[in-house]
């Protein structure tokens, strides 16, 4: 694949990081994580088979779409979220710090990690340092689940250009499917307690 591919599939992945970041609408947030396991399928084919990136992406969008059923049959609870700080400006200002602190470390990654690309390197780096990111700034649970998914999709592109075994991409898989279901069944929990 094209170093250009690459590098559009790793600025995807940060649009839609942030996006996730920044959306308060758990429709768009849902649509933002799918959008985000697309682009890192294609990060992923650069060293995985067809067949194994295809699991990756399958396996995320089944995710979103059990987080978006499940949310389906919740009330919209049209209180602001608690957490601090709440203002957009200052998740953005974030953001560009993570970005700039990842940009200044992907490189020395590349040239550490064997057969590693910088694109590869800072788009696993982008979700792994916005899924923490995201993690730190909320408490709500569909957003704590989609923070731990974006962090986890993170490890999985770094993985991808360590090892190609299939055993370890089918439970990868399954973690990610249990964090879904966990999601979901938090979320369901959630509304039983209001």
């Amino acid at each position: 694949m094209p170093i250009y591919f690459q590098w559009v599939a790793a600025a995807s992945l940060a649009i839609c990081t942030t996006g996730l970041l920044i959306s308060r609408s758990w429709r768009w947030s849902i649509g933002l994580l799918a959008t985000q396991y697309f682009a890192a399928f294609w990060l992923a084919l650069v060293h995985w088979p067809l067949n194994m990136s295809a699991t990756m992406l399958v396996t995320g969008w089944m995710s979103a779409a059990a987080l978006g059923i499940t949310h389906l049959n919740i009330k919209d609870d049209l209180t602001q979220e608690t957490s601090w700080p709440q203002g957009r400006t200052f998740r953005l200002f974030a953001c560009g710090l993570v970005l700039l602190a990842i940009t200044a470390s992907a490189g020395s990654l590349a040239d550490w990690l064997p057969n590693a690309s910088l694109p590869l390197a800072w788009g696993a780096l982008v979700l792994i340092g916005m899924g923490f990111l995201h993690l730190g700034m909320t408490l709500d649970p569909l957003r704590v689940i989609l923070g731990l998914s974006t962090s986890l999709l993170g490890f999985e592109v770094l993985y991808t250009f360590l090892e190609n075994s299939i055993l370890v991409a089918g439970l990868l898989v399954l973690v990610t499917l249990g964090l879904a279901f966990t999601g979901c069944f938090l979320l369901v929990q959630g509304e039983k307690a209001i």
